[in-house]
């Protein structure tokens, strides 16, 4: 699709590079709602797997020259996942792509970041090598568990934060006496971000985790301001939704009116949703950066908001080699 953009005299020139997006199979309502955005047909592909469980792809259109996004979340099953993103972009680059971005809504194996005990492996710097090695020229994600991974790769990282959706939902909806949780003291800076922007006060839930996926609430900081308050925690992820029941209960106790949850990264594992069912929590909202599950689906406390404008505008940007700092407003 061609495209307009500007050149440094200020005068309209013509971008020649077509756009082309492809869904892996971890992101296909997604990328529809993208594509919608951007105005563009989603790319054809066919993604399968040999008798011995071997991904197989083939991209099913001329992408030669062409500016090349792949959108595929790195969500269970993870593995999966993660290998058919690195063949489309091998496919993708094999196929004389001008440009391949890779589109990751949700960034797995985020978590391992560093090594906080002897002989572990730093797993989001793995992905990161893995994705430059597969022949992302970019890459595109949002809100990374840790910002920091932006500097494990050597190839242009735009990192974008799903915060916005929620604030211009809860801004929408008008809602008062309302304060935002950070769920643990790692979160404090973006959660402070967030905060502002609504223009509310920010409470810290101090935490302990004593092993993988089981976390302890020490005491809550800040506990006097959510007495009387509609509470809200946000977090980037909900997984197992240990963390955020229990962050939840302690904030009731101390005399919140109500606690909600807003989440960029639904992943639900385990018996995340019926813990989140048969908790004090009213409402969880999420995005669609990884698809809900059928019991999440059926759960009358989620609410998904699609990030699909967001993204679908930012690769707009990126093809047409504009700025992002906008979309962060």
């Amino acid at each position: 699709m061609p495209a307009a953009m500007i050149d440094r005299q200020g005068t309209n020139v013509a971008y020649s590079k077509s756009i082309k997006i492809f869904s892996g199979s971890a992101s296909t309502a997604l990328t529809a709602g993208i594509c919608q955005t951007v105005e563009v047909p989603c790319g054809r592909v066919n993604v399968g797997k040999f008798s011995d469980g071997e991904i197989k792809v083939q991209i099913g259109e001329n992408i030669r020259g062409s500016d090349v996004f792949i959108v595929n979340s790195t969500c269970p099953p993870v593995n999966d996942n993660i290998m058919e993103l690195l063949i489309l972009i091998d496919a993708a680059r094999r196929a004389s792509a001008d440009r391949v971005t890779a589109v990751l809504p949700y960034f797995g194996y985020a978590r391992q970041d560093r090594k906080d005990r002897p002989r572990v492996p730093i797993t989001a710097k793995l992905v990161s090598n893995l994705l430059v090695a597969a022949g992302a020229d970019r890459v595109l994600t949002i809100d990374l568990h840790c910002g920091q991974i932006q500097g494990f790769f050597d190839i242009p990282v735009d990192h974008l934060s799903g915060d916005v959706v929620f604030v211009n939902h809860l801004i929408e909806r008008g809602v008062e006496d309302l304060v935002v949780v950070a769920p643990d003291m790692g979160s404090v800076a973006r959660i402070r971000e967030f905060a502002r922007r609504l223009d509310v006060p920010l409470a810290i839930v101090d935490k302990r985790r004593p092993k993988e996926n089981v976390s302890e609430v020490m005491h809550v900081i800040g506990a006097e301001l959510v007495e009387g308050k509609h509470a809200l925690i946000f977090d980037d992820m909900i997984d197992t939704g240990g963390t955020l029941v229990k962050a939840a209960k302690a904030i009731k106790d101390l005399g919140a009116l109500d606690v909600m949850a807003c989440s960029t990264h639904p992943i639900f594992s385990g018996d995340a949703i019926a813990r989140i069912e048969d908790s004090v929590l009213s409402e969880v909202l999420v995005s669609d950066t990884v698809p809900l599950k059928a019991d999440a689906k059926a759960s009358d406390k989620i609410k998904v908001l699609s990030i699909a404008t967001l993204l679908g505008e930012a690769i707009r940007r990126v093809h047409q080699e504009e700025s992002l700092s906008i979309l962060f407003r």
